[in-house]
């Protein structure tokens, strides 16, 4: 790749796949994708049937709310405000219309702009990034067996095998306050990103997630994901969101002409 390519601006384009996996009977998941402003979600409901379904929608909802600042600042600051406003309003709808009971919604999301990527999230959905033909989780899970491996007292090889590792620590709409983490990064032309659900980690490896996203199509790549979750027979929803930066066009001026003239 040429330091001209480097240097030119991206254009970030996206693929998504949900499906209710091979053990639940409704889809508590829902996914948000905005190309244009730059920004896309995932939210994981909780809470039994219907309930999680509803929390999940209204915290994508909140997202279609954003304000579209010019500032990248700006941006995170109204991310992070629509957030906090939906968490009450899951947990007033909790207490009038499902008599307190518990429901909530995982969140993670991945913002650019410009050069700058930002994820703000809650819960044990996951951002991961894929450059140079290396994998790295930009999230860190809030669930108790990463508060237990953090603390050493779990490998990581045996979370997924923990009576607990369903035990999330943070979700939208669970608490009257919400603590959102937050990672802010560069970004770069030929970055690949994945934004999923634990539906799709707990039932593909990290390795088998690296083998389609070396791939770069990124279609083509969300597709497999999720038939090799469902072929492993996953338990949970699964929700998948690829995101990749291409270099943006450059139109010549002589391509400008033969463009003009084609017309």
């Amino acid at each position: 790749m040429t330091d001209i390519t480097m240097r030119r601006e991206i254009t970030w384009l996206s693929s998504s796949k949900t499906d209710v996996g091979c053990s639940r009977d409704i889809n508590e998941d829902c996914i948000f994708e905005d190309n244009s402003t730059g920004l896309w979600a995932i939210a994981d409901g909780m809470g039994g049937y219907e309930a999680g379904e509803i929390a999940s929608k209204m915290v994508v909802d909140a997202l279609s709310e954003v304000k579209n600042e010019n500032s990248f600042a700006l941006f995170i600051d109204s991310l992070e405000d629509n957030i906090i406003e939906v968490n009450k309003a899951i947990k007033e709808y909790s207490d009038v219309l499902c008599n307190h009971k518990t429901m909530g919604s995982t969140i993670v999301t991945l913002a650019v702009r410009g050069k700058l990527g930002a994820c703000l999230w809650a819960g044990d959905s996951r951002l991961y990034r894929f450059r140079n033909n290396e994998l790295q989780q930009l999230s860190r899970d809030h669930s108790h067996v990463e508060e237990l491996i953090q603390q050493g007292f779990l490998n990581r090889e045996d979370a997924s095998s923990h009576p607990e590792a369903n035990v999330i620590t943070r979700a939208v709409g669970a608490c009257e306050d919400i603590f959102l983490s937050i990672n802010v990064f560069n970004t770069q032309i030929g970055d690949t990103y994945l934004l999923c659900s634990d539906g799709l980690y707990n039932s593909v490896s990290e390795d088998e997630i690296i083998d389609y996203l070396i791939g770069g199509n990124i279609d083509k790549c969300s597709k497999k994901l999720l038939e090799l979750s469902l072929e492993n027979e996953a338990k949970d929803n699964v929700s998948i969101i690829v995101i990749r930066g291409e270099p943006k066009k450059v139109t010549t001026d002589k391509q400008f002409e033969q463009e003009k003239f084609n017309e």
